[in-house]
């Protein structure tokens, strides 16, 4: 009779064991199934989205805040699944919660600039400050944005140097991709050269490049010619902006300066550099007469 409640009592651990690990397999299943319906679901309406969107900018904006969405649903599924499957063996998870709220708050006085970050990357995404594919400079750093996480944004500069820049050292943000930019030029010439003349030339150049068929739709207004900017010690610089396409700025400045040198050349326009002019004053011929 022993051996029987024994043998019943084994056959009712094994029984219990099953079904916990059953059901444990059927957790790790179900969130393996949404982790995967996530990653499925989310750029699916994100490409929905992004079809009725004419927008470029607002295109950007939703591909940025669809790798965010899917990180955090993530994030968010792992953690119930852990939850979950310490429940099936038994542990509780309510002093574990208690116990990790005061460890959080020891933590956090640890742990105040990671949790900056968090915030600080937070609003950013809400404010739409940073796109993925823009031009920023932040946190003493510049270049393209590659990828955006609450924690940090990851900056690829123009010599291929990869910057992960935390959230929480950016307190300004420079983006140089937002409706449009400034493509701005200085011209210096020598003193001896007809400034008026020259900005004639200089409109010119630009009116050729608006009617260029590949730099034209770069640029969407006629040139805008400031003035004389400044005095130099070898040349007069006169200055001149394009307002361009977003990014384009630095094309359009290269490729009017080559026009604009080509142009000078062949009317003979002085393009200054640093010289030096030796003054010897005037001569004064001095007679003089026999002691």
């Amino acid at each position: 009779m022993d051996r029987l409640t024994e043998l019943l009592g084994q056959v009712e651990r094994w029984n219990g064991m099953a079904s916990t690990g059953l059901r444990i397999v059927v957790i790790l299943l179900v969130s393996w199934l949404l982790l995967g319906l996530s990653r499925r679901i989310i750029p699916a309406l994100k490409r929905q989205m992004q079809r009725r969107a004419s927008d470029p900018e607002q295109i950007k904006r939703l591909d940025t805040l669809g790798r965010v969405v899917r990180y955090v649903c993530a994030v968010l599924i792992a953690a119930v699944t852990v939850m979950l499957v310490l429940a099936e063996l038994g542990v509780s998870i309510a002093p574990l919660l208690a116990s990790a709220g005061v460890i959080g708050i020891a933590v956090g006085f640890g742990a105040q600039s990671l949790i900056k970050d968090y915030f600080n990357g937070l609003f950013m995404l809400l404010e739409d400050q940073v796109r993925q594919g823009d031009v920023v400079e932040l946190g003493g750093k510049a270049g393209l944005v590659e990828e955006i996480t609450l924690r940090h944004i990851r900056l690829r500069d123009y010599d291929g140097n990869v910057h992960y820049v935390p959230s929480g050292v950016v307190s300004t943000v420079t983006n140089r991709s937002r409706g449009f930019a400034y493509a701005v030029i200085d011209v210096g010439v020598a003193y001896r050269e007809d400034v008026d003349a020259v900005f004639d030339v200089m409109r010119e150049a630009g009116a050729q490049m608006r009617g260029d068929e590949q730099f034209g739709a770069m640029i969407l207004d006629e040139l805008e010619i400031a003035g004389v900017e400044n005095w130099a010690d070898s040349a007069v610089i006169l200055r001149c902006r394009f307002r361009v396409q977003p990014l384009q700025q630095w094309t359009v400045r290269r490729e009017y300066l080559r026009r604009l040198k080509k142009r000078f050349d062949a009317l003979g326009i002085e393009i200054p550099f640093p010289h030096l002019t030796v003054y010897q004053g005037d001569r004064i011929e001095r007679s003089t007469s026999p002691a």
